[in-house]
């Protein structure tokens, strides 16, 4: 073997690296989405939440952070942000059980009270960090919208037995397990989930082909098909991650 297969090229530590961090945050958004259901969080704050977690570490180096106390905290501000506010006990004790299942739930004050002040710190580090900004416009109101107009426009028989919607909601929820949440907008990421459930389905919207203009362009006129494209390979992306848990 030569000393270049044993070593590596930098380029390529560098995507394993690169690779490796990204896996790190898969499990902490999983583990994040499974707290939030935990407590009963609607999709919106969850995804907030999501969105808060991966800003900041879109910023700051994970190796510096406990990405576990990031998460527990975004879960916390995210349901201020939204107005589902949680109580801080509930975070801490649904997040401790999601993460250690195999151990007795939480009972030490002081353990309490430590979690407790480490999240108050933590919530005005990232309020620091982003600049006290933390919300960003989400894509479910659009796709909501989009798909009510998609059911008009596609034979009823078709779209009451194909299950476009749920794939299009499983899938939004599903790309905010990475970075691809951060960097489209949000209608371009409701009509990319919508473009790829009816891909998966084999469906086509009725005249479409003979249409001056397709009809994702009727949605968002700014979208080009080559960034729906790019936007379904990254969610594939997202996906691949999972199956290297």
């Amino acid at each position: 073997m030569s000393k270049t297969t044993k070593t590596g090229d930098p380029s390529r530590r560098r995507r394993s690296h690169h690779g490796d961090e990204e896996l790190v945050h898969f499990r902490i958004v999983r583990f994040m989405m499974e707290s939030g259901i935990k407590l009963r969080m609607t999709s919106v704050p969850m995804a907030t939440a999501a969105i808060i977690y991966h800003r900041f570490f879109s910023i700051c180096i994970l190796q510096d952070y406990d990405p576990y106390l990031i998460g527990m905290t975004a879960i916390s501000l995210a349901s201020k942000v939204e107005e589902e506010h949680l109580k801080i006990r509930d975070v801490i004790n649904v997040c401790y059980r999601t993460r250690h299942k195999d151990k007795p739930p939480l009972e030490s004050q002081t353990e309490l009270a430590d979690l407790r002040q480490a999240m108050a710190s933590c919530e005005l580090l990232i309020m620091r960090v982003l600049g006290f900004n933390v919300t960003k416009e989400l894509p479910h109101k659009y796709l909501l919208h989009y798909l009510k107009s998609l059911g008009d426009w596609i034979d009823a028989s078709v779209w009451d037995r194909t299950p476009i919607r749920d794939t299009a909601w499983a899938m939004l929820r599903d790309l905010y397990h990475g970075k691809v949440c951060l960097q489209h907008e949000a209608q371009h990421l409701a009509v990319a989930v919508l473009y790829f459930s009816l891909l998966c389905f084999g469906i086509e919207v009725p005249l479409n082909n003979q249409a001056e203009t397709k009809w994702w362009k009727v949605f968002s006129e700014d979208i080009t098909e080559e960034e729906i494209k790019n936007i379904i390979e990254q969610i594939m992306d997202v996906y691949d991650l999972e199956q290297r848990l």
